[in-house]
């Protein structure tokens, strides 16, 4: 080949990157201005040359502004450094009113001897690539940000960050109320009047919006937010002009899109299968370029996306709100008016779990108290905490002592937890117990109060004084494992007016705070003997429970009293039938004393009737007691420990109508036992006795 052809050759090749190459292709002078360049290049497709020669390239393409051109060629000239792959968004000369993104490399032009002659700059249209990078990394982050939280207003902050700047210049989010009450949807179309209530809202220019957040409001018809609505189908609006037809329905909306100076919307149901949950909307009005398919294909991924996590949202309040009502449904009303105690009580079920309290007046003019909490959340912890509630209150009118009732409502969540669903039993978080309890039993005739628990914190008891007084219970295993290990109690005798406080961990555990510091400030807050106990209910719950509880809390609170001993009458008996007379005659003068006058006949008959069979079937000495409290109580009781058992007496029978005749002249009756014993008892109700 000869010099001839070569450089034909070489001509040709040149003129070829400088007429038929796709990629951009500019020489430039020391001065930096252009020499020679690709007339095909991207974003100067179709300039007249000299728009282009003799410029550099701030002049003939001011709106590449991302980057600094300018600076970058004079260190390439200066250094000799080559540039490669530099990216730069802007607009082209070719098209100023869409973005371009572009990707150049630079390097400096030397000749043989080594004389700088310029610099080159290959340039690259990666609009195309760069969106699509774009668009997943967007994908990656809605899927890494939205849906951190069960919120749905969260949620919907969450999705607007996403979109704006990077999609829209605005987005608002309106959930159907309805929805966020966590309440059934129907499927399909929506009507305009359904009330929607502003979730969030974002924009570049800052500001809450023309609707304030939480802001209820329905929708003039017809407007394309309607429109979606009854169709179910995205809008792209256009060319948005002041004298648009659907502008005039809604003139609130318009004159805040008038005010912005928005040309291009978007519209897109939070649509889930065939249910709507509310709307998103997007503007644009700072970038010139209006909304495409392209955008409403990345906006439809990421709408669908946060509308997964808004209907979790829903379900979950719906499941909190349904668990919530039925633990209030299931909890005991305000603790009745007691002769033994006075009793106060703060109940937070904020997490929808499982705690409960309960007040049991006991035969005897005892009183049980119980605070339990039982593990999980939702429906199925208040269902369980319900069943337990109601066994422990059984076992506690059967009279059984706190140790043995603990012991049955072991067995009892033993089996609950056996055939809970199979779901929560395989959860990997799943606790291996079923509940706590904590219960006592207060005697205000002997001030004696028996208590045990199973894996429960342990009660706080303050003195008259308001001092802290020392009260061990030992601690057992939590429910659920029937075992049959057993639980111990410990009795103590309390002076008038001490405070028992019963409460579960969420008041004195919550996040991140020390147990033992709480319990101690716990402790402070209760130390005022003058102070109502409703009042330090309330002062416990301002200073331990945090602003956004994340568990259940209750407190009961329970000041003693002794009933005066006039209220009380007890006479030892021998084991004798002559001594029925005798009691019929001693409770004829007590009821006497007490202006009972009108009770006396019943009473007498009950009491034949009980120390009849005591003397019969019982064993040793008989102990008479009467109980002067809101009822009238009798109790009889011997040194056997042979249960009574009720039989309904045939004609012919001679006996066995004792305690027949017992409970129909009772408006309660029963039996317990005792250290040494048993006692049968029966009340009756007073109804025009003497004021106490």
């Amino acid at each position: 080949m000869d010099g001839d052809d070569e450089g034909r050759r070489d001509a040709a090749i040149l003129d070829a990157l400088f007429s038929q190459a796709p990629q951009g292709l500019f020489v430039c002078d020391t001065d930096l201005r252009v020499v020679r360049f690709n007339r095909a290049a991207p974003g100067v497709r179709g300039i007249p040359p000299e728009k282009v020669l003799g410029h550099t390239f701030a002049e003939f393409a001011p709106g590449i502004t991302e980057v600094d051109v300018t600076a970058l060629c004079e260190e390439v000239l200066r250094t000799g450094k080559v540039i490669r792959d530099r990216l730069a968004r802007g607009r082209p000369p070719s098209n100023p009113d869409k973005d371009m993104m572009v990707s150049f490399s630079l390097f400096r032009l030397q000749g043989a001897d080594g004389e700088i002659l310029g610099l080159a700059a290959l340039v690259d249209d990666v609009t195309d690539r760069e969106s699509a990078l774009e668009r997943l990394d967007l994908l990656h982050e809605a899927r890494k940000s939205i849906g951190t939280s069960l919120d749905a207003f969260r949620t919907a902050e969450e999705l607007t960050d996403v979109l704006v700047p990077r999609v829209a210049d605005a987005a608002a989010v309106d959930i159907i109320d309805e929805a966020l009450r966590g309440r059934s949807l129907p499927s399909g179309p929506v009507s305009a009047d359904t009330p929607m209530r502003r979730a969030a809202f974002r924009s570049v220019r800052g500001g809450e919006g023309p609707r304030p957040k939480g802001e209820l409001a329905t929708l003039p018809f017809p407007t394309p937010y309607t429109q979606v609505l009854n169709d179910l189908r995205p809008r792209i609006v256009s060319g948005i002009a002041p004298d648009d037809t659907w502008l005039a329905t809604d003139p609130d909306r318009a004159a805040a899109l008038r005010s912005a100076g928005v040309h291009s919307l978007l519209v897109l149901p939070l649509r889930l299968r065939d249910t709507v949950l509310g709307l998103t909307a997007l503007y644009r009005f700072d970038r010139p370029d209006p909304f495409d398919g392209d955008d409403l294909a990345l906006v439809t991924e990421i709408v669908a996306k946060a509308t997964l996590h808004l209907e979790n949202a829903r379900s979950y309040v719906r499941e909190h709100t349904i668990a919530t009502t039925l633990q209030r449904d299931l909890m005991p009303c305000r603790p009745p008016g007691l002769s033994a105690v006075d009793t106060a009580y703060a109940y937070l079920p904020e997490g929808a779990g499982g705690d409960w309290y309960d007040v049991i007046p006991l035969s005897g003019a005892r009183v049980a108290l119980a605070v339990g909490d039982v593990a999980g959340y939702g429906i199925e912890a208040a269902a369980i905490m319900g069943q337990l509630r109601t066994a422990l209150r059984t076992l506690a009118l059967q009279d059984l002592e706190p140790e043995e009732a603990l012991t049955r409502l072991d067995e009892t969540a033993a089996f609950l937890g056996r055939t809970r669903s199979p779901v929560a039993a395989d959860c990997e978080n799943a606790p291996d117990f079923v509940a706590t309890c904590l219960f006592a039993v207060y005697d205000p005739v002997s001030r004696s109060c028996t208590a045990a628990r199973a894996g429960h914190p342990a009660p706080l008891v303050l003195g008259p004084d308001g001092s802290t007084t020392p009260f061990e219970v030992p601690s057992g295993r939590a429910l659920g494992s029937a075992d049959g290990m057993g639980y111990m109690s410990t009795t103590a005798t309390l002076p008038e007016s001490t405070l028992l406080a019963l409460f579960t961990d969420g008041l004195v555990k919550p996040y991140g705070r020390d147990t033992e510091a709480a319990r101690s400030r716990l402790g402070e807050i209760l130390s005022q003997p003058d102070a109502p106990l409703d009042q330090l209910c309330d002062t416990a719950v301002y200073e331990l429970v945090p602003a956004e509880p994340r568990d259940d809390a209750v407190l009961l609170l329970a000041r003693t009293r002794a009933l005066p001993a006039d209220r009380v009458t007890v006479w030892s008996l021998p084991q004798d039938d002559s001594v029925v007379a005798t009691a019929r005659r001693l409770v004829e003068h007590q009821l006497g004393a007490w202006d009972l006058t009108d009770a006396v006949f019943t009473t007498e008959l009950i009491v034949s009737e009980l120390v009849t069979n005591a003397i019969r079937y019982g064993q040793g000495p008989i102990e008479l007691r009467l109980i002067l409290d809101h009822t009238l109580i009798c109790e009889v009781s011997d040194t056997s420990s042979t249960s009574p058992h009720m039989r309904h007496a045939t004609a012919t029978d001679e006996g066995g109508r004792g305690l027949f005749i017992v409970m129909q002249l009772s408006d309660r009756w029963g039996s317990r036992s005792t250290a040494d014993g048993k006692t049968i008892w029966s009340e009756q109700v007073i109804p025009d006795g003497p004021a106490r």
